[in-house]
C-alpha cells in the first residue's frame, strides 16, 4: 500500500462495518480509527483535544464537528496512520466529509475510496435487537436508522458524485462480506491496497 492512503467506512448501525473495518485492519496492517473509541482514547490520555471533548461528554452533549476534526487530524498525524488508515463511520455530514477532504489534502494524505456496506432496515433492526443492549429497542433503532440516512445520503452522495464510492451487500455472511471487499479492494479500478 502506498504512503497515506485510506478507507472510508460507512453504512447504518449494525451494518457490520466495525467488524469489517478491524478485519481489513489487520489483514492490510493499517489502523482501524473510530471516532468513539478516538475520542476515549483522547479523553484517557489527557490531550488537549480530549480535555476539551471531556467538558462535552461529561454534559451528556456531542462533541462538536470542529473538535471531532481536530481530534481526526491528530490522529491522522500519528505514525501508525502513516502508510495507511480505516477511518469508520465518518465522515457523518457534508461538512465533515468536506472538512476531511481538505485535512487530507493538507497532510498529503489521500482518501481514495468510500465504502457503504448497504444492509436492508429489517435486517438492521433484527441484528441490533440480537445484541440485547438496553437502549436497542425497535423504536429507537428506527429513530437512528431514520436519522443516519437524513443525514448521511447527502454523504453518500458526495462521494458518489466524486466517484469514490463502492457499494458492498453487507446483508451476507461476514466472512463473505470481507472476501468480497478485499477483491474489491485489491482489483482494478478500486485498487488501493
Amino acid at each position: 500500500m502506498s504512503t497515506g492512503k485510506g478507507l472510508i467506512f460507512l453504512g447504518p448501525p449494525g451494518s457490520g462495518k466495525g467488524t469489517q473495518a478491524q478485519k481489513l485492519s489487520a489483514k492490510f496492517n493499517i489502523p482501524h480509527i473510530s471516532t468513539g473509541e478516538m475520542l476515549r482514547e483522547a479523553i484517557t490520555n489527557q490531550t488537549k483535544l480530549g480535555q476539551e471533548a471531556q467538558s462535552y461528554v461529561d454534559k451528556g452533549e456531542l462533541v462538536p464537528d470542529k473538535l471531532l476534526l481536530g481530534l481526526i487530524q491528530e490522529r491522522l498525524n500519528q505514525q501508525d496512520a502513516q502508510k495507511g488508515w480505516i477511518l469508520d463511520g465518518f465522515p457523518r455530514n457534508i461538512f465533515q466529509a468536506e472538512f476531511l477532504d481538505t485535512l487530507l489534502k493538507r497532510l498529503s494524505k489521500f482518501s481514495e475510496q468510500a465504502v457503504n456496506l448497504e444492509v436492508p432496515d429489517e435486517v438492521i433492526v433484527e441484528r441490533l435487537l440480537l445484541r440485547g443492549r438496553k437502549d436497542d429497542s425497535e423504536k429507537t433503532i428506527r429513530r437512528r436508522l431514520e436519522v443516519y440516512r437524513e443525514k448521511t445520503q447527502l454523504v453518500l452522495d458526495y462521494y458518489r458524485q466524486n466517484k469514490r464510492l463502492v457499494s458492498i451487500d453487507g446483508n451476507l455472511k461476514p466472512d463473505e462480506v470481507t472476501i468480497i471487499l478485499k477483491n474489491t479492494l485489491t482489483s482494478g479500478l478500486t485498487k488501493i491496497f
